[in-house]
């Protein structure tokens, strides 16, 4: 086992570039620097420096993490070849169903929602489907709130609709 002082060799590497890093980082870990993030390539040289320092992992813990590590049976998006199967206990809307009634926060379709906004009055027509603001359809309020403002701003807080306005 070497003697490094990790603390003294950390604060060096504060004060290298970041080429120096990815460097520094190729000969020490063996592989050429995939980022270019300068505290990450410093975390990552200075743990590689201690662990030279004091030991790696043991066997033991090496087993122990590759078993961890084992994700062969978790899988993150299903198979191509499967089919969505709809448990009984969930019951579906029949397509002769009345459709569900929109946000509680708006008015009925064919009603206005008004705001004053720096002197001039601002009146979008509530559709079905989307609103009407100067005869263009937008599908959210907050699509008319952001170009009546330039800026993103929620649009049921914009024309204070709701609870929290």
């Amino acid at each position: 086992m070497i003697h490094i002082d990790v603390p003294r060799e950390r604060a060096r590497l504060e004060g290298m570039t970041v080429g120096q890093l990815a460097k520094l980082y190729g000969e020490i870990v063996g592989e050429p620097a995939r980022s270019r993030h300068k505290g990450y390539l410093i975390r990552r040289i200075a743990w590689r420096l201690q662990a030279r320092a004091e030991g790696e992992l043991s066997e033991r813990a090496r087993r122990r993490a590759a078993e961890l590590a084992d994700d062969a049976e978790v899988r993150v998006t299903p198979p191509r070849s499967a089919t969505i199967t709809v448990p009984a206990a969930i019951n579906l809307p029949s397509p002769d169903a009345p459709e569900a009634v929109g946000d509680s926060r708006l008015p009925a379709p064919g009603n206005f929602v008004v705001r004053k906004y720096k002197g001039q009055t601002i009146q979008v027509l509530v559709l079905a489907d989307g609103f009407e603001y100067e005869g263009q359809r937008f599908r959210s309020l907050s699509a008319i709130a952001k170009l009546v403002s330039g800026s993103h701003v929620n649009g049921f807080r914009f024309f204070k609709l709701g609870g929290d306005a």
